[in-house]
């Protein structure tokens, strides 16, 4: 038996297929993804219970500025309220027509661009808006010359009806075109300020016959009546006339005769009782609208306390009241006009 106590031999055996502690399969494995699981369950309902809160918080912010916002509004809008019911009471004098505080604003504007040549003078410009606030606006503003102050005029009697006379007929298409809305004609003049003295001499001896001051001026002979006007503004109940043209400059220009006269007699026309029309004449230092607006529209009417040295201002009467034999009272318009 020799042999068997000889070289041993040494089996390795396998490892067994039973799971030992530490595999993949062992119950301490089981734990830890029981535990992952519950982490990742646990930490899913903190971040979505973040992101709820996160939510409600600006839900909630927005919905304070909306608040906010519409509490501000209701402030600001009680304020214009107020705003408007006091500016409502400052303007009640000036009727519908445009805010006090605007006019004001655009007769000085005006004014100070009045000391630029070619310019009405500052103080022509507020004597002129003065008289029609004080008349009132809105009115019917009839104005015999187009320039540089057109537009002021138009605004200033916003909601009002104002018509404007020229001679050019050119100039009269071109403000057209660049001040839509506005109403503006033509007139062709037959005088020159060189006929002044021979018209105003027939114009005194026919004043009882076709140079009356009531009369149809559309079937007037006088040849200082403007009688080529569009009908309708022969029916116009004018508040306020603005003699500012023709030309009257040089011998040859048409001269404002027949303005001013026409302007006396629009006014005398009017039916209402105790109608007055506002006539203002600018270049009033001239001889010719001296003299014409003394002899046509009487230096009894004149308003003094609001007339420059450059503009007159006129205050003329219609009505059953009106002298129809002679255009003034007193000693008579030749003594009157001879000084």
């Amino acid at each position: 038996m020799k042999g068997l106590g000889g070289q041993k031999v040494l089996l390795v055996h396998s490892s067994s297929n039973k799971p030992s502690g530490g595999g993949p399969g062992s119950p301490a494995m089981g734990r830890r993804r029981v535990w992952l699981v519950v982490f990742l369950a646990l930490f899913a309902c903190v971040s979505l219970a973040s992101m709820l809160s996160s939510a409600r918080d600006a839900s909630s912010a927005v919905g304070g500025r909306r608040r906010a916002s519409a509490a501000v509004a209701k402030v600001a809008a009680s304020t214009a309220k107020k705003g408007r019911r006091g500016d409502a009471a400052a303007d009640a004098a000036l009727g519908p027509g445009l805010p006090g505080y605007v006019f004001d604003a655009l007769v000085q504007y005006a004014a100070v661009g009045g000391n630029t040549s070619g310019s009405m003078p500052a103080a022509d410009v507020r004597a002129i808006a003065a008289a029609l606030k004080r008349r009132g606006t809105p009115c019917n503003l009839l104005v015999f010359g187009l320039g540089g102050e057109t537009p002021l005029w138009r605004a200033l009697n916003h909601g009002g009806r104002t018509v404007f006379l020229d001679e050019n007929q050119w100039y009269v298409s071109h403000l057209e075109g660049r001040h839509p809305g506005l109403e503006a004609y033509d007139v062709a003049y037959t005088t020159t300020v060189r006929e002044f003295p021979d018209l105003l001499e027939a114009a005194r001896a026919a004043r009882a016959a076709e140079c009356r001051p009531v009369q149809n001026l559309l079937f007037s002979d006088c040849r200082l009546a403007i009688n080529d006007l569009p009908n309708h503004l022969y029916d116009v109940a004018w508040d306020v006339i603005l003699v500012d043209g023709p030309r009257g400059y040089t011998a040859s220009s048409p001269g404002r005769m027949s303005a001013i006269f026409t302007a006396g007699v629009l006014a005398r026309a009017r039916k209402e009782e105790g109608a007055a029309t506002d006539v203002l004449v600018h270049d009033y230092e001239r001889e010719v609208e001296r003299a014409c607006s003394r002899e046509f529209l009487c230096e009894e009417n004149r308003e003094k306390e609001t007339s420059t040295r450059s503009l007159a201002h006129f205050v003329v009467r219609g009505g059953s009241a009106v002298r129809r034999e002679a255009f003034c009272g007193g000693t008579g318009s030749t003594a009157t006009a001879a000084q």
